[in-house]
C-alpha cells in the first residue's frame, strides 16, 4: 500500500560575502510560535452575493495570489480594501502556478456593504519546533519543510515574518489514519527573531534574542549517518526541552527533504503524543553526540515513523540568507 505522508506543522540585504555555516552549532527543540505576512493577499475561499458566486465564475481559484488591482499594487488587505472605494467593474491581476492572469471582477454592494465573493488572507500563523542555531552567525533554521497556503497547499510566498516563545499547552494525540497536533501559548510580546526565508528545506531568519550560555554540539554530515540508535529533541510540556529515543531505519541522499527514515521508540513520547504530531517540525535528530537532522513528515498510515531532513541541508540553505 502507498505511504501517504503530510507536514507537520499544526529581507535583509547584506553585503555579497562567502560564508559557511559553524561546525558546531546551538541545537534547539524549543517550540516556537511563528508569524508570515504574504507577499499580496491570497485567495483562500468565496462567498455568494445575491446567491451567486460572482468571483469564483469570473475566474478566481483557491490560492490566487493578488498582487494588482487596477495597476495598482497589493501587498496586503489594507491596501486590498483602500483600493475598493464603490461599486464597479475591477481588473485584478493574480499569479497561480507561476503565471499572472488577468481578471475581471464586478464588485457590489449588498446590505450597504461593498462586495468581492472572495475570502482573502495577506498572513498565516502557527507553532513549530526550532531546529538549531548557528552561533557564529545567528541564523537559525526551523520545520524541515515549507510553510503552505492551507487552501492550496502551494508553497506561501512570504513577505517577512516572526518568531515567538510558545509554550505547550495540550495535545491531541496522533492514531494511525489521523494525525494529532500540540496546541500552545504563543507568548507574541517575546520576539525571538525575524524570518526572511520559507523554502522546501524549511523556514530561515536571525534569532534576535540573547543567545544563552548552551553547549555547542557538532554538526554530522551524511555519511557520519546510520541505522539505529538515535535522540530526538522536542517539547511535550509547557517550553521543557526532552529527549526521546528513535530508531533510524534508512537513510536516503536522493529526495531533497525526506532524507532520515525514523521510528520513535521511546515509550513516554508514544503515550503522550501517539507518535509524530504536528507542531514537531523542526526537532532535531542527534545520534552519536552530533545534530544530524530535524523532523519534517509523518507516515499517516503509522505515525510512530516520519523522516527528517539532514541537518547540513538546512545549514547550507540557511547560509545563503547572507550571500
Amino acid at each position: 500500500m502507498k505511504k501517504k505522508w503530510i507536514t507537520i506543522f499544526l529581507i535583509l540585504i547584506l553585503p555579497i560575502q562567502v560564508f559557511a555555516y559553524s561546525n558546531k552549532i546551538i541545537v534547539g527543540g524549543d517550540t516556537i510560535g511563528i508569524e508570515v505576512h504574504s507577499e499580496g493577499v491570497y485567495v483562500v475561499g468565496f462567498y455568494p452575493i445575491y446567491q451567486e458566486e460572482t468571483a469564483k465564475n469570473a475566474g478566481f481559484q483557491k490560492g490566487d495570489r493578488i498582487i494588482q488591482i487596477d495597476e495598482q499594487s497589493i501587498e496586503s488587505i489594507r491596501d486590498f480594501n483602500k483600493v475598493l472605494k464603490n461599486a464597479q467593474t475591477y481588473t485584478f491581476l493574480v499569479e497561480r502556478n507561476g503565471q499572472r492572469i488577468s481578471i475581471d471582477l464586478p464588485v457590489q454592494e449588498e446590505n450597504y456593504l461593498l462586495k468581492t465573493g472572495l475570502y482573502v488572507k495577506d498572513q498565516v500563523n502557527g507553532i513549530g519546533t526550532l531546529s538549531y542555531i548557528d552561533p557564529e552567525t545567528k541564523i537559525y533554521g526551523s520545520l524541515g519543510h515549507e510553510i503552505l497556503e492551507n487552501s492550496s497547499s502551494k508553497k506561501l510566498q512570504i513577505k517577512d515574518g516572526t518568531i515567538y516563545k510558545a509554550e505547550v499547552s495540550s495535545i491531541e494525540k496522533s492514531k494511525n489514519g489521523s494525525t494529532g497536533a500540540k496546541s500552545a501559548h504563543i507568548q507574541k510580546d517575546q520576539e525571538i527573531g525575524t524570518i526572511y526565508r520559507n523554502e522546501a528545506e524549511g523556514i530561515f531568519g536571525k534569532y534576535t534574542n540573547e543567545l544563552a550560555d548552551s553547549t555547542l554540539i557538532e554538526v554530522g554530515k551524511k555519511e557520519d549517518i546510520h541505522k539505529g540508535k538515535a535522540i530526538l529533541k522536542t517539547v511535550i510540556e509547557e517550553d521543557k526541552v526532552e529527549e526521546f529515543s528513535i530508531n533510524i531505519l534508512g537513510i536516503d541522499e536522493s529526495t531533497n527533504n525526506k532524507n532520515i527514515l525514523f521510528e520513535i521508540t521511546d515509550k513516554r513520547l508514544i503515550d503522550k503524543t501517539g507518535g509524530i504530531i504536528q507542531g514537531m517540525s523542526g526537532s532535531p535528530i542527534l545520534q552519536d553526540n552530533k545534530i544530524i537532522g530535524a523532523v519534517n513528515y509523518v507516515i499517516v498510515e503509522d505515525t510512530k515513523k516520519g523522516y527528517g531532513i539532514f541537518i547540513t541541508t538546512m545549514l547550507e540553505k540557511g547560509d545563503e540568507i547572507l550571500s
